[in-house]
């Protein structure tokens, strides 16, 4: 894992400098894709879940906007739009400041992560580019120096949020009856994080401020709503094409899934949801040629929306704690029916991938225009090819239509979490515009 986590690290930074040396004023350890693909990498490691890692990424992320708008005045300090967020230190324009931005990620990504002790290579790495590229050490010292004091504030910050309780908590013992959430085969996993609306969110102002409206009424009766939506799980799996099953694998994003092979069982590692998120924002900022401060500000809050959009998605999905199709396809429709990919071990309503991508979206839509068009080639490492897209937007309705081609929600799950995904992101637009957060690119 190691080997994997260097040679994907030293890629990215062989591509960041050939595409520097087309830009001016952006050189190679300036970008901000490798040191996501770090974070991402240890995440991947350690098997960390969709609303923990989006956790991660935005104090990871928090660390640099914490100095990049302590030295760019046109950059709002993060603690006009997050509610007891450290103030800025005063500080004059620094040219230490940017590296220090970069930098901070990996620090804080090394101390809060479990295995975070593997981005010491990282950073080890990204001391000996800055060399390579001329950098004074004393402007390397000033910066690493910037760096762990942004990380200690913030990590700081984060102790308060409540997640350090959620071990103590009770153990979820699923509710009894057949509307609701059952572990799925094959290893019947317990739900993931049952507590996660305790978290503190950074933006919006309660884990139900979006609560979505309720589920369609569960019913055993072949006549009702609920069962004809699991029959058209149950059909759209069947008849999937190729192309609805390629669509589902880019969209998999499921930190562990597991296949057997006779007595063994053989789990296969990939990236997040809100990592695969993170990865298109990092690959649009450069396709729109952002600066280093401009980067931060569009990933950052990208990063915060995604960790507030879990919070809600999993605020509902334990209050409703409804049964997903696999369970009730099984028990009344078909005994052996399989959904395409894994059902993952929490709760059906709403969709985490509808919510996380249309707050994504819409997020990213507003700081860097619609019709953004882009190629997303963050499955690669995972054997899938890249895949087009005209706008953030179109990529969204993608990802939230592949939980239904690959079986694993309903159809007013994903609708349902669509409004959710907007809604949460819309209160963050909201927040950051009165804040002076203006849109990068129209």
């Amino acid at each position: 894992m190691k080997f994997l986590k260097n040679v994907v690290f030293i890629l990215f930074f062989s591509a960041s400098v050939c595409f520097a040396d087309s830009k001016k004023n952006q050189p190679a350890y300036l970008e901000i894709a490798p040191v996501i693909n770090s974070i991402n990498m240890v995440m991947i490691h350690d098997v960390i879940s969709p609303p923990v890692a989006a956790r991660y990424y935005a104090y990871s992320m928090l660390s640099a906007y914490k100095i990049i708008s302590e030295n760019n005045k046109g950059i709002p300090a993060a603690g006009t739009f997050i509610k007891n967020f450290p103030k800025n230190n005063s500080a004059a324009q620094d040219e230490a400041y940017t590296i220090a931005a970069i930098y901070s990620m990996l620090e804080t990504a090394k101390i809060m992560l479990p295995s975070g002790y593997m981005i010491q290579d990282d950073q080890d790495n990204y001391i000996r580019l800055l060399k390579k590229n001329k950098i004074r050490q004393e402007v390397i010292d000033k910066a690493i120096a910037m760096a762990a004091k942004s990380s200690e504030e913030v990590i700081s910050f984060s102790k308060s949020d409540n997640y350090s309780k959620l071990s103590a908590m009770l153990r979820y013992t699923p509710i009894k009856g057949d509307a609701f959430w059952y572990p799925t085969p094959p290893s019947y996993l317990d739900a993931v994080e049952p507590n996660w609306n305790r978290i503190r969110p950074l933006v919006i102002d309660s884990a139900a401020q979006f609560k979505p409206a309720p589920p369609v009424a569960f019913s055993k009766d072949s006549t009702s709503k609920f069962f004809k939506m699991a029959k058209e799980v149950y059909t759209t799996v069947k008849q999937a094409d190729n192309g609805k099953i390629l669509m589902a694998s880019f969209w998999d994003c499921n930190p562990f899934a597991i296949t057997t092979s006779g007595h063994m069982n053989i789990g296969f590692k990939k990236i997040s949801p809100g990592g695969h998120w993170m990865n298109i924002a990092a690959l649009a900022v450069k396709k729109a040629n952002l600066s280093t401060d401009e980067s931060v500000e569009v990933m950052t809050i990208e990063a915060i929306t995604l960790m507030d959009g879990f919070i809600g998605c999993w605020d509902e999905k334990y209050r409703s704690s409804r049964v997903r199709p696999e369970t009730y396809i099984n028990r009344i429709i078909d005994i052996n029916w399989k959904p395409y990919l894994q059902t993952p071990p929490f709760p059906e309503y709403t969709s985490g991938h509808a919510v996380v991508s249309n707050s994504s979206a819409t997020i990213l839509t507003y700081l860097l225009g619609d019709n953004f068009a882009y190629t997303d080639d963050t499955e690669l490492p995972f054997g899938l090819g890249p895949r087009s897209f005209k706008s953030f937007k179109q990529a969204a309705a993608e990802a939230s239509i592949s939980r239904l081609y690959g079986g694993i929600h309903y159809r007013d799950s994903i609708e349902e979490g669509n409004r959710q995904g907007v809604a949460v992101a819309t209160n963050v637009i909201e927040k950051i515009k009165k804040a002076g957060v203006k849109p990068i690119r129209q």
